[in-house]
């Protein structure tokens, strides 16, 4: 259905209410599954679910998938958002997504090929699976340790520490293999990185250990080396985990692309993959359909929703020689579009290509620990090896005893308080932003929030809720407001959703159809009634947002605005309190956009911006030494998100756009943002304090080892005593 707006000429959507094209993982089935699937299966279908957010979502969506004849199998994601369905090979996703809309929930279908960056994470069950395993074999090993201490000795000392060789040095093997694997990588293209040192002190302690176990000596390291493996992978894991939920979004913006088109050849309609279609071809797309390729209309009439791309809230006629673009969602009658660029020549490709190029520069960015890591690292290899010939030639060339010296320089310059010293803080105050609504998903983000200086809005579904109400219902015949409720009820249309939940007893309507691109007719004790564009109906435009009735001889505008994101007056006065310099950009019309800016009191606000204009602008400011926060939720924000210095998107946004940023807003309301960047400016502060605390320990610590008053074992005890103060700094956050 297409309802009209106001003084642009322009419509919203009739059929599409913030479409979210969410690209999720999908759940694979079993290996035996997959096994016996794999002989009748050939079809393997993802489709995104936007509105899925429960179990019970999640029970609806399978069984009624698995219910339809040829369907196998149907797993859901609830994180991820998406459905993964195993069928018959005549099973296509245009069957399914009617099938999903009658359970209630909006699908977009995905190509599965292009999901590689959302793959289960492996990486961080392997360190966690690590971890619990050198927990549990420190434990055991300080209890046999508590026995020697105790005076255990000779024969009795001997089996103790050989037990704890049976326990420490395979666990040292198996959980340390992080740290060997990239200490390797490291020394084959001749650098030392952070993990060297960590992965000599973890061997240096076991193989002395060993060497005094086999030859009844009175101290074994055992538990130090178990002790230093588990503090590491901790450190590891929480550095991991503030880094994991942090995906691709070019991957994620390819896999928006559809996968497949409708060719159309001599009269014959042929399904065929987008890579099969040539400049010149014809494809059809069907109403509800996602634009495959970029191409110019030569047939039908209809309304686009253009919205993903360009952020403006209002769909575009589109007739014959009208221009349209991949990921363009064609709303309410079919279209044939000729290709003029199809794959990874359309314009949905290149703005991935832009995205990928915003996050490759971002990856530059470098965090403290790894920038002090660089310098650290070559330092304690020089002070143990200094160490280490110093002891041989003032003991006459007692090698037991310089290798002990060397291996608790070693410990105890182990860079585990360094390691810990930016994850403990970010892991402690992610977790007070979660408290507060705030997801924080990158590392480094609060370490570059906090040096914000100029904030960058987006307009529609950021600091609006991109859904309409109607505000002159009062003003209105109650006759016409019953009709036009009438003929809202029949369409999902934005503005027709607002119009129907009005407190009017709809009338009873005949015949009622609809006109591609221009609205919905019906009959009314005989006579037509329109609701749709002002010049279908006949009426003048209004210089808002608005639909217009044709009832009884006359016309009726209903006018329309757009909710204000709660809390967003509040986000902005406390920026502007904070000093930062704030701009509005939106690929909306100029009066709306003013209209917003106004409300808001911003000053500096731009309209009509395209995706590259965005991302021109970010960068424009950085190039003058800006740190700008981009705040956004739709496909056209995505590149200037992952281009800008940090970036937050709602939770309601697309999740190519909440990929490319650094923070998410779970809930509706923008005040948290205010309280992040208060936050950010606090564990920054606490960052430099545990870099203080670590440079401290290090002053006190090192020189005691080199004098030859630390053993191994005292000085994991001190490395895990720096560790643990780190810790609880970092935790002062809370």
């Amino acid at each position: 259905m297409t309802l009209a707006s106001g003084f642009d000429g322009k419509e919203y959507d009739a059929g599409h209410v913030s479409p979210s094209a969410c690209p999720a993982c999908a759940v694979a089935p079993s290996a035996e599954r997959l096994a016996e699937l794999s002989r009748s299966v050939q079809a393997r279908l993802v489709l995104s679910l936007p509105t899925a957010h429960c179990a019970a979502c999640m029970s609806t969506v399978e069984n009624g998938l698995q219910a339809l004849p040829g369907v196998h199998s149907a797993r859901v994601n609830l994180t991820q958002r998406r459905v993964s369905v195993e069928a018959e090979p005549e099973i296509t996703a245009e069957s399914l997504i009617p099938v999903l809309a009658g359970l209630g929930y909006e699908a977009h279908e995905l190509d599965p090929g292009l999901l590689s960056a959302t793959e289960t994470d492996r990486q961080g069950r392997e360190l966690l699976m690590r971890l619990g395993v050198a927990g549990f074999a420190m434990m055991n090993v300080m209890l046999l340790s508590v026995a020697v201490w105790s005076g255990a000795a000779d024969a009795t000392r001997d089996m103790f520490h050989w037990i704890s060789a049976a326990i420490a040095l395979p666990t040292v093997v198996f959980a340390g293999q992080p740290f060997f694997k990239s200490a390797w990588a490291s020394l084959r293209v001749g650098r030392l990185g952070m993990d060297v040192p960590i992965s000599l002190a973890i061997i240096l302690a076991s193989s002395i250990s060993l060497f005094e176990t086999f030859y009844s000596g009175h101290h074994a390291y055992f538990d130090a080396a178990v002790m230093l493996t588990f503090f590491l992978l901790a450190g590891r894991y929480l550095d991991h985990r503030t880094r994991a939920v942090a995906r691709s979004a070019a991957e994620e913006l390819a896999a928006l692309e559809v996968p497949r088109a409708i060719r159309v050849s001599d009269g014959v309609e042929d399904t065929v993959a987008i890579s099969a279609l040539a400049v010149g071809d014809l494809v059809r797309v069907r109403p509800g359909g996602r634009m495959p390729v970029d191409g110019v209309v030569t047939e039908g009439r209809s309304e686009v929703d253009r919205s993903l791309l360009t952020g403006e809230s209002l769909p575009a006629m589109a007739g014959p020689g009208t221009r349209v673009a991949a990921g363009e969602i064609n709303l309410t009658g079919p279209l044939l579009v000729q290709v003029t660029a199809a794959g990874r020549d359309s314009s949905l490709h290149r703005m991935a290509d832009l995205v990928a190029v915003a996050e490759s520069a971002k990856t530059k960015y470098t965090s403290l620990a790894e920038r002090a890591a660089r310098a650290y690292s070559p330092l304690v290899h020089l002070l143990s090896f200094a160490a280490f010939g110093y002891w041989m030639w003032a003991t006459g060339g007692d090698l037991r005893y310089a290798i002990n010296i060397s291996a608790a320089v070693l410990i105890i310059t182990c860079p585990c308080a360094l390691g810990l010293a930016v994850p403990a803080v970010v892991t402690a105050a992610s977790g007070k932003l979660f408290r507060k609504g705030l997801l924080v998903k990158h590392g480094t983000a609060l370490e570059r929030l906090a040096e914000v200086d100029h904030v960058v809005f987006d307009k529609t579904g950021t600091l609006t809720m991109g859904t309409p109400r109607p505000t002159n219902l009062d003003t209105l015949p109650q006759m016409a407001l019953s009709v036009a409720v009438a003929l809202a009820q029949g369409s999902s249309h934005p503005l027709a959703m607002a119009l129907a939940k009005a407190d009017a007893l709809p009338a009873t309507l005949t015949t009622l159809h609809e006109v591609p691109g221009y609205g919905v007719e019906a009959q009314l004790d005989g006579q037509i009634v329109r609701l749709g564009r002002a010049e279908w109906v006949g009426a003048p435009p209004a210089s808002q947002t608005a639909t217009y009735l044709s009832y009884a001889g006359k016309t009726h505008a209903f006018h329309f605005a757009d909710s204000l994101r709660p809390g967003a007056e509040t986000a902005i006065a406390a920026m502007r309190a904070a000093g930062l310099r704030i701009t509005l950009l939106s690929g909306d019309a100029a009066a709306p956009v003013a209209d917003l800016a106004a409300r808001l009191g911003i000053a500096d606000w731009h309209a009509g911006q395209l995706p590259a204009e965005k991302v021109a602008y970010v960068k424009a400011l950085q190039d003058n030494g800006e740190k700008a926060l981009m705040i956004g939720d739709g496909l056209n924000d995505t590149a200037a998100l992952a281009q800008a210095h940090v970036s937050i998107s709602p939770a309601s946004a697309l999740d190519a756009a909440r990929t490319a940023s650094d923070i998410v807003l779970l809930g509706k309301d923008m005040a948290p943002v205010a309280d992040a960047l208060r936050i950010a400016k606090q564990s920054t502060r606490r960052i430099r304090e545990n870099f203080g605390l670590s440079a401290g320990y290090n002053v006190i610590a090192v020189p005691l080892a080199l004098i030859g008053l630390a053993t191994p074992l005292m000085a994991a005890l001190a490395m895990s005593l720096s560790s643990i103060t780190v810790s609880l700094n970092a935790l002062r956050l809370r």
